[in-house]
């Protein structure tokens, strides 16, 4: 297999593995949020981490990580730093959405690395294109609610 299309299978499924460790991050900041409306937030983002999964799995079926209920080890070490903030911050509702800010800034860095490279296939540059838009927008709408919270 070239080497460069091997990267790009690479980065790809490490926006898979993000994604999943995504999910159970927005289900433990929904566990740890105190109001209704950040909950019902973070929930939705659960659900469309898991469409985003869910639809690169679809588009790249050969990139299926071994262990998606799991998460990565960087995931599991990242949600029990979210455990340890919502624990000793007074606010938790604010450090949660700090956390999912820093973690979508992540996130979209990683989207662009990967639309910068010119071998990835146009249907699936497309999601990737779709996904980081809607990443963008929900940073827009965390922060605003981080400004509230």
């Amino acid at each position: 297999m070239n080497n460069d299309i091997k990267i790009i299978e690479n980065k790809i499924k490490a926006i898979i593995e993000k994604n999943e460790d995504s999910v159970k991050g927005f289900e433990k900041a929904s566990e740890n949020a105190k109001e209704i409306g950040i909950k019902a937030y973070f929930e939705k983002r659960a659900d469309q981490r898991r469409l985003f999964v869910k639809t690169l799995h679809n588009a790249v079926p050969e990139l299926k990580t071994q262990n998606a209920d799991d998460g990565t080890t960087k995931g599991s070490i990242h949600r029990a730093w979210m455990d340890v903030k919502a624990f000793f911050s007074g606010d938790n509702d604010e450090a949660m959405l700090e956390e999912a800010v820093r973690g979508d800034k992540s996130a979209i860095s990683e989207y662009n690395e990967i639309l910068a490279e010119t071998m990835i296939p146009h249907r699936v540059k497309e999601i990737i294109r779709e996904q980081r838009d809607a990443i963008q927008n929900d940073l827009e709408t965390s922060k605003i609610l981080e400004e509230i919270a």
